[in-house]
């Protein structure tokens, strides 16, 4: 992604450019700043956590800069990126990347990890009162990630809700990811969870789907070994990287979740890089 993380190469470019919505036919004003810029500006928005309205105008420059430097306006990379959530598109590419990974042996399904981070503020749908920062109005996110720490699935919810209610959310959300022989995998052979996420009718569902519940029981000691396997959550450093996610400012949670889906996709792009170099 080099030293401008927010520049689309042409690698990137080619696996979204196929999952983006055509332009309305119906529509009687051109399209004014292309898809690629526009893209460039929303990753902007992603990587720094400026506002929209502060997000730098479109200069006229030569080609080769304008791929640099150049960005839609704020109003018209938000409106992209609602129209580009809505047509499923970040989702898609984050199931395009995850595929390639399992087809490079990247994936590691012999465990996945679960885990909740601290809320987030601002408020919205899918908010509540934070039970760690005087009941502060925020959301929370919820992940499962593979033993090697690539995010599977991202869960938003309100900063009030008990990690253990998302858990069986989190394993059926995993989506089928193929270039594998054989069928979509999307089960993991077991699940590690700390004591947060204790729960028996839990592991009787985890069993039910094949998967070796390792969850810690509260009151004694920690399973022997479990932090050290469980330290691939910190995956969420990862996506923390990406500022706009630290604190919640959209209120509609499916733009929230469009960043989300943006970022792990990011992740994923980049480890699929490292294996080819």
């Amino acid at each position: 992604m080099g030293t401008r993380p927010w520049i689309v190469d042409d690698e990137l470019w080619a696996l979204i450019e196929p999952l983006l919505p055509p332009w309305p036919e119906r529509s009687q004003a051109p399209r004014p700043v292309s898809d690629r810029l526009s893209l460039q500006g929303i990753l902007f928005v992603l990587y720094n956590d400026i506002a929209w309205q502060l997000l730098p105008l479109p200069l006229p420059l030569p080609l080769e800069l304008e791929l640099e430097l150049g960005f839609g306006s704020g109003q018209t990379c938000w409106r992209r990126l609602d129209r580009w959530q809505k047509a499923g598109a970040f989702d898609r590419l984050h199931r395009i990347l995850l595929a390639k990974l399992n087809a490079a042996g990247e994936l590691d399904w012999s465990r996945a990890c679960v885990d909740g981070p601290h809320p987030r503020e601002k408020g919205g749908p899918d908010t509540g009162p934070s039970p760690i920062d005087r009941r502060k109005t925020g959301s929370k996110h919820h992940l499962i990630c593979d033993g090697r720490g690539t995010p599977l699935k991202v869960i938003t919810t309100a900063a009030n809700v008990n990690d253990v209610t998302q858990t069986l959310a989190l394993v059926d959300g995993i989506p089928p990811v193929t270039e594998r022989p054989g069928r979509p995998r999307r089960r993991p052979e077991a699940l590690l969870g700390d004591k947060g996420y204790d729960s028996n009718p839990n592991r009787d569902e985890l069993r039910h789907r094949r998967i070796l519940p390792v969850i810690s029981r509260k009151g004694p000691p920690n399973i022997k070994g479990i932090g050290k396997l469980r330290y691939v959550v910190q995956t969420f450093a990862l996506l923390h990287h990406f500022k706009r996610l630290a604190v919640r400012w959209e209120r509609r949670t499916e733009l929230h979740d469009a960043f989300v889906s943006l970022a792990c996709s990011l992740i994923c792009f980049r480890r699929l890089k490292k294996t080819h170099s």
